[in-house]
């Protein structure tokens, strides 16, 4: 038996085939663009992502040698959302979660509701990522759009409505909406009634790990497939990562990073204190029954280091390119264990939790004639560290316990890096053996769905294998609690500022 992860990301996608065992057999991937129409907006051609899935699953299909899958998981891009026709065409581009232009409709939903009761009742805080806002704009923008739409679709169901023929959400990527009421499990009515909409036009709501339908037979034999496998409901692309590296009890923590970096941490049951209201952290439904996720997020991530890296490691990226070896590795190949003697804000896109403030900028501080490139690089993965302490920090003041920090994406390559961030957060960092873990989480969700496992938990733990670990050096751990309390300073000293330019 094989089962198949999709993992649709924001710039590009991966098919991955797992055999019953869990041993990766083959992958392939697609990259396709995001638009910039206007500033603040970013949008995506939904049609043209189907049809580049379409090809990454039928190349990695064809790569496995195989005619036969039992089903198929997803795990999406969070927030991002479509108005779609009665066949479940897009009818015009889906528009992001990183589009910002919707800042008029998160004031008037402040005014309506208050941020606190929305963040009590769907666990999301106010801002331009969430589809509610979005789709306030479409409502008064796009006011044709909005009354001939059959329905209004995030990826998930786009594509489990392409391939299974029924628009079906996971309860995990619809609780991440803004819509979905976490209290009383289910789109709210308060909510639909305040935007004018009826559920209908909203997919159906259901657990991860359901079984939608078999795939539609036309596009079955189109992959080079002579079965129909079952199309199953994965989840945010972050809860399946967890899923997939065995986040599957309260305490256990993962770190992504790549683009961004995101944390999610494990909880028994929502919470939804002022603690974390205050911090903007995101609440919401796990791919695991009975179980929830906190989110953090820093916007700017590994993105940071490859600014740099395009900026001023010309000279690293050719020493790379014919040596064979990373020009990040160069960049920080002189770089000290011990603290530099800069700060870096890494606001380049803005700050992510606990400020959510999309006014604020980078800033490096601290320099000086003796400033040399490598040091810079590891500034930048200082500030970056720093940022996920002030986020691990910010959690355990709202109750929540992290023992262990599982590390992946690209991020989870650099010893150095993985080493700083339990230096500096106090925390075990461990890098789970695996390479795909959305791709494996949405997989885990599809075999349980068809019978193979009692449960995609179980499962992940089960399969789940780690290599590195690295263990808080405590000498350098008290060197960087000084610098720690001096970055503290440094984003509320420069807000005024950065708001002004």
């Amino acid at each position: 038996m094989y089962l198949a992860g999709l993992d649709v990301g924001t710039t590009g996608c991966k098919a991955a085939i797992f055999d019953e065992s869990g041993f990766l057999i083959s992958t392939a991937g697609r990259e396709y663009a995001v638009d910039i129409p206007q500033p603040n907006w970013v949008e995506q051609d939904a049609e043209l992502l189907w049809r580049l899935v379409q090809g990454a699953l039928r190349e990695a299909i064809s790569k496995a040698s195989i005619r036969t899958l039992a089903s198929v998981g997803l795990s999406v891009q969070g927030e991002a959302v479509m108005p779609v026709d009665e066949k479940g065409r897009a009818i015009r581009p889906a528009i992001l979660g990183m589009d910002s232009r919707t800042s008029e409709q998160n004031a008037w939903l402040r005014q309506r509701f208050g941020a606190r009761h929305l963040f009590k009742r769907t666990g999301m805080p106010i801002h331009t990522v969430n589809t509610l806002p979005k789709l306030l704009w479409l409502k008064q923008y796009e006011q044709e759009v909005w009354a001939c739409a059959d329905r209004f679709l995030l990826f998930e169901d786009f594509l489990i409505n392409k391939m299974a023929g029924q628009a079906v959400i996971s309860r995990c990527l619809a609780s991440r909406t803004q819509i979905f009421d976490l209290l009383d499990d289910r789109w709210s009515p308060e909510i639909l009634e305040a935007l004018e909409l009826e559920p209908n036009r909203l997919a159906t709501v259901k657990p991860s790990g359901t079984a939608v339908d078999s795939m539609k037979s036309d596009l079955a034999k189109s992959l080079g497939l002579t079965n129909t496998p079952l199309v199953v409901t994965g989840g945010h692309d972050q809860a399946c990562g967890a899923l997939g590296v065995g986040l599957v009890r309260a305490g256990l923590a993962m770190d992504s990073t790549g683009t961004a970096e995101v944390v999610e941490v494990g909880l028994d049951a929502p919470v939804l204190n002022e603690t974390l209201y205050q911090g903007d952290i995101s609440v919401y439904a796990h791919v695991i029954p009975d179980l929830y996720l906190a989110m953090a997020l820093n916007h700017s991530g590994g993105l940071v280091l490859r600014w740099f890296r395009d900026t001023f490691g010309q000279e690293e990226m050719q020493e790379a390119q014919a040596g064979d070896s990373d020009a990040y590795d160069l960049l920080l190949r002189d770089a000290s264990p011990d603290p530099t003697s800069l700060l870096l804000l890494p606001d380049f896109a803005g700050s992510g939790t606990p400020a959510f403030d999309t006014g604020s900028k980078g800033a490096i501080l601290g320099l000086t004639f003796s400033t040399e490139k490598s040091e810079l690089a590891k500034a930048i993965l200082e500030g970056l560290t720093f940022e996920l302490r002030l986020n691990l920090d910010l959690l355990k003041d709202g109750g929540i316990e992290i023992d262990e920090l599982r590390a992946i994406g690209g991020g989870a390559r650099s010893n150095l890096w993985l080493q700083l961030k339990a230096d500096i957060c106090g925390v075990p960092v461990v890098v789970p053996a695996i390479t795909e873990a959305a791709s494996r989480g949405a997989a885990l969700l599809a075999g349980a769905a068809a019978g193979h496992f009692s449960s995609a938990a179980e499962a992940a733990e089960k399969k789940l294998l780690f290599g590195r670990r690295f263990d808080p050096d405590l000498k350098r751990k008290a060197l960087y609690d000084e610098r720690f309390d001096l970055y503290r300073e440094v984003y509320p000293a420069l807000k005024s500022i950065h708001h002004r330019m």
